[in-house]
């Protein structure tokens, strides 16, 4: 996150400029209501007087109405995009009305496939996640267009952006140099490093054990847990570990196997000065397959850590009456059990430093290139106004629309901070809900559209109304506990795009070697496969079916990528 100190009147002029492309100090500022554009040039492009379109920086968009034809995914929680109040606020002020086609959430990939090889073309496809390949394929027959001219000359948002965070534009150019697609941009500091442990504090308290830092320090942890009756029953009920299947950070052998080898939880790439490789069959691995099969074979990782889902270790950690589960790896509490609600264990669960392994490798996952939801925005070949959708595009990059979108209509649902207010790094907030929202609802988008979700604006420059502040605290102890550790992002392979033929490959390759390989994982740990026996033909079976190929094609598209 970026400070730089500035005075509070050049930070009141840049305000009044435009609050999305700020990067002030907020504990020396006054917010003030901001217009929708980043650093917008006062003048228009004769492009752009010829198309109608305002210059940029004024609203609205266009004088007289135009409409576009919008395929977008659908959301439960949304009740209705058509009569939506940010749907109206956003079209009083741009002019530009929408007519949704809303892709069912089940099916959308369907639905996306089917359009895009001869249906009915909307204007704008938003928010269906289209794949790069994708992107390569139906950019270069021209169904989507290229939008780079488009960007440099009616998105001054998001040129602000790629100035400010140099590797989202290099993130979204395809192999052919044109960018097809617009990224949803989330930078949620909390996000980046959400592979954490969370452990049962009062039971630490109550045995008078330090928060582990070591593997050995957490398997004495583990072991208490299970054998010192910390819940007081009397009973030898106690869960001294469970993880569950379905999301990435709540698996139960990632945390851990980050004190002997890196383990993104995902693809499980490594890069090493420009070599791409995987995790998975190097002696690291082995070693911490060894150790959490010893974790198993005691009796300290619960076996439905395999097959449960996360609504059933919740269970696990909101069970009723008292605590029956002394740790449980997730994103935040909110995974784990129920934020604010009435067992208040959302408090009593506490993140640990990432531990410390025999090696002495000590890592905290780092994600920083999810802060780039890539394929969420492309203009199609059937669009007569790809000037006025690009700026209609762009506005959700400014700070007042991403707030809109996500938090409600502006003095109705939230409003600019006022002096004095304290956003959630401490220093002067920028805005303040008012009215906020639970369940089905018809005020915002509710996390769909485009955004610039900034560290410095939409998470720090909340105000903070109440305490505790469940983002501030996930905040804090991310930057404890978690960025210290973080990998270096050199080591980390970047979003990458493939040609057809790579991606036809890849794709075979990929679900075969992964399958295997994450199946074998749960057999070396629950005991089912024996390290000592059945290793070396874990390895061959991996060669056999092409992991030397597979990691071939990632170094091809990598090495495109850097320009070698």
């Amino acid at each position: 996150m970026k400070k730089a100190t500035m005075t509070m009147i050049a930070f009141v002029m840049m305000m009044a400029i435009a609050l999305a492309g700020c990067s002030g100090n907020k504990n020396e500022s006054s917010p003030s209501p901001a217009p929708a554009e980043t650093n917008a040039p006062s003048g228009g492009s004769p492009a752009a007087e010829e198309s109608g379109v305002a210059p940029n920086g004024e609203f609205p968009i266009v004088k007289d109405k135009i409409t576009l034809k919008v395929l977008m995914k659908g959301n439960p929680d949304v009740e209705d995009f058509n009569t939506n109040d940010f749907t109206k606020w956003l079209e009083e002020k741009t002019n530009i009305h929408v007519e949704f086609s809303i892709a069912d959430p089940k099916n959308w990939q369907q639905q996306l496939n089917l359009v895009l090889s001869g249906g009915d073309l909307p204007d704008v496809i938003m928010n269906l996640d289209v794949s790069p390949t994708q992107e390569m394929l139906y950019g270069s027959q021209g169904i989507i267009v290229p939008l780079q001219g488009l960007i440099d000359q009616y998105a001054p948002n998001l040129q602000k952006i790629f100035q400010d965070k140099p590797e989202i534009k290099p993130a979204i150019t395809a192999s052919d140099n044109n960018i097809y697609s617009l990224p949803r941009l989330n930078e949620c500091f909390h996000c980046s490093m959400n592979r954490k442990m969370y452990v049962y504090q009062p039971w630490l308290e109550k045995l008078n054990l330090p928060a582990p830092e070591t593997t050995d320090d957490f398997e004495k942890m583990l072991l208490a847990f299970k054998n010192d009756d910390p819940n007081g029953n009397g009973k030898k009920d106690e869960i001294p570990l469970a993880g569950a299947i379905d999301a990435l950070p709540s698996q139960v052998s990632v945390f851990l196997m980050n004190a002997f080898i890196y383990d993104d939880s995902d693809k499980r790439l490594l890069l090493d000065n420009g070599k791409v490789d995987v995790a998975y069959n190097k002696p690291a691995w082995k070693d911490g397959l060894t150790y959490l099969n010893k974790l198993y074979a005691q009796g300290l990782i619960a076996p439905q850590s395999f097959t449960q889902d996360r609504a059933s270790l919740k269970k696990m950690a909101e069970n009723p009456d008292l605590p029956i589960l002394g740790a449980g790896p997730a994103h935040s509490p909110s995974s784990l059990t129920v934020v604010e609600g009435p067992s208040n264990r959302w408090l009593e669960y506490q993140p640990i430093k990432p531990l410390q392994g025999p090696a002495g490798m000590r890592t905290s996952v780092y994600l920083p290139y999810d802060l780039i939801k890539s394929g969420q925005f492309m203009i199609t070949k059937a669009n007569k106004y790809p000037e006025a959708t690009m700026r209609w595009a762009d506005a959700f990059y400014s700070s007042e629309v991403t707030i809109s979108a996500n938090i409600g209509v502006v003095g109705k649902d939230w409003d600019w901070a006022k002096t004095g207010d304290k956003g959630r790094d401490g220093g002067q907030s920028i805005y303040t809900v008012i009215n906020p929202i639970s369940g089905t609802q018809n005020r915002t988008w509710d996390g769909l559209g485009l955004a610039y979700m900034s560290d410095e604006e939409y998470y720090n420059g909340r105000t903070v109304a109440t305490q505790p502040d469940k983002e501030k605290m996930y905040y804090d102890v991310t930057k404890e506990n978690y960025e210290p550790f973080k990998q270096s992002v050199d080591k980390i392979v970047p979003p990458l795009f493939f040609t057809k033929e790579q991606a036809a490959e890849l794709a075979e390759l990929e679900t075969n070697i992964s399958d295997y390989f994450k199946s074998m994982t749960a057999k070396f740990i629950n005991g089912d496969a024996k390290l000592d026996k059945d290793w070396d033909g874990y390895l061959k079976t991996l060669q056999d079916m092409g992991l030397s190929r597979y990691i071939e094609i990632y170094q091809q598209a990598y090495d495109k990528k850097i320009g070698k």
